[in-house]
């Protein structure tokens, strides 16, 4: 049981501005893509890669960042995160060529991939007293992700159009200083023995690498042809090399004994179908507002501002009181389906569009599901660990949100390309392209719905659960 921390609030308030910047740094570049396009010689088709290569060291890292976490001491593991996300932003800054890019945009993930799991850990120990404020921190923190994720787009239009595209990467400079400082409001967290399963890591990390490559690159090489085969075979054996590794070593990153944790596995499907639809949903509906609507960087930034004030109202005021009412599984399958009808919705833009009418309401309509599925699913995924495993549990819900968005965005771009999303300036075709994402991802939205009705348990199962001598019940008394 943690000792009452006094001044828990204000570092509350340092783990949520942490969780936002990091969520941020995967979509505050959307905007500023076609400047860095012109300047250093990206091809349309690894463009991608600025945004992949962060989500592919952060999502294939967390585990690892998790481990290191608990082993080392998370307050620890956050400060060091901080280095090496202030050392990703200058090099991403100051590239003069394409893979200099990327390789900053992926030293950025490796820091995100220490920060996420410290700052859940940290969370835990700050609140895991009472399952009350336990909840409200939550609320607060979960919130952060999400309205990161949009607020990045809009951010990242108020740069590109008035500054320059390196000031996307150039504000996590005094940011993260500034974190620095504020570490001392954090928890200090001993040490303890232990080893690091850096087999583990490196396989599971190669694989996610390599399927996202295999799927960005079939539209171009082929989906029947022999190099794109024999990549997606070598991503699942790597992947398998990883499931084999956990079952061996002494200290794996991912106890495969974790998932007999009640609620973990179907929360982190949701978790992963979730990232598969709404990341995918923010990237086509920003190229929709700026190849067909016309729009600029700060205008189509701009446009997206109503989903983050919906999200953190929704968030942080509603979301919490519905699921200590109605339970996780209602709000996650509901906040899923609601997703998916925002998206069908978006699928009837038109190249003659208009904001108001083919943005605005489905947009809405979409931030308003993920606003309900986001908290249930993240406090679900965590609620029936022990509170040494915090770091873990929240690792593996992290990666698969970040697993699940490379991915869908991957596939996604593959599709809408092969519909017409590659023919710039053909304004039909565009939009052909982009409506086909929007209806591939409320397909994804809509079979987690069916997913999570059918495999989670509801919240009177979870209640008897809480009830036997085993449970680990600090979640589960808010609804999980």
């Amino acid at each position: 049981m943690s000792t009452v921390n006094p001044r828990r609030w204000w570092a509350l308030l340092v783990l949520a501005a942490a969780q936002f910047m990091v969520i941020m740094d995967t979509s505050i570049i959307g905007v500023a893509l076609p400047e860095m396009q012109r300047d250093l010689g990206f091809t349309q088709g690894d463009l991608q890669w600025v945004f992949n290569a962060y989500v592919i060291a952060f999502g294939g890292l967390l585990l690892l960042g998790g481990r290191l976490s608990d082993l080392l001491g998370a307050r620890r593991i956050f400060a060091s995160g901080w280095v090496v996300m202030i050392a990703g932003s200058i090099v991403a800054a100051a590239a003069t060529t394409a893979w200099i890019e990327v390789v900053g945009r992926a030293v950025q993930g490796v820091g995100g991939a220490l920060i996420a799991p410290a700052s859940m850990t940290l969370l835990m120990m700050l609140f895991g007293h009472d399952p009350k404020e336990l909840g409200r921190a939550l609320a607060f923190y979960g919130a952060a992700a999400p309205a990161g994720g949009t607020a990045g787009v809009f951010l990242g239009g108020v740069f590109t159009e008035w500054m320059s595209w390196p000031w996307v990467f150039i504000i996590y400079i005094p940011i993260g200083i500034a974190t620095l400082l504020a570490t001392r409001l954090l928890p200090a967290v001993q040490s303890r023995r232990g080893s690091v399963d850096v087999l583990g890591a490196v396989s599971v990390t190669a694989g996610l690498a390599l399927a996202v490559f295999a799927i960005v690159r079939a539209p171009e090489v082929g989906w029947g042809e022999t190099e794109t085969v024999l990549e997606l075979v070598g991503a699942a054996a790597l992947l398998i090399l990883f499931f084999l590794i956990q079952r061996s070593v002494r200290a794996p990153l991912m106890p495969l004994g974790v998932w007999r944790t009640p609620g973990l596995g179907p929360s982190n499907l949701a978790m992963t179908l979730l990232g598969a639809a709404w990341i995918p949903m923010w990237y086509f509906l920003n190229l929709y507002l700026q190849q067909v609507l016309g729009y600029g960087a700060f205008a189509s930034g701009a446009a997206l501002l109503p989903m983050t004030v919906l999200l953190m109202i929704f968030m942080t005021a509603i979301t919490a009181k519905l699921m200590a009412r109605f339970g996780a599984k209602p709000l996650i399958a509901g906040g899923l389906l609601v997703l998916a009808l925002g998206l069908v919705w978006l699928s009837a833009v038109e190249p003659t569009g208009t904001f108001a009418v083919d943005v605005l309401p489905a947009s809405l309509v979409a931030a308003l599901g993920m606003s309900l599925a986001y908290i249930p699913t993240l406090m679900s995924a965590i609620s029936g660990v022990q509170q040494e495993q915090a770091g873990l549990a929240s690792g593996i819900v992290n990666t698969t949100y970040q697993v699940g968005s490379a991915l869908g965005l991957a596939a996604l771009t593959a599709l809408a390309t092969s519909q017409g999303a590659g023919k710039l300036g053909n304004l039909p075709a565009l939009t052909d392209g982009f409506s086909a994402a929007f209806i591939a991802a409320a397909g994804i939205a809509a079979s987690g719905a069916l997913l999570t009705a059918l495999l989670m348990r509801g919240k009177k199962a979870a209640a008897a659960q809480a009830e036997e001598p085993t449970a680990q019940s600090y979640g589960e008394s808010v609804g999980a």
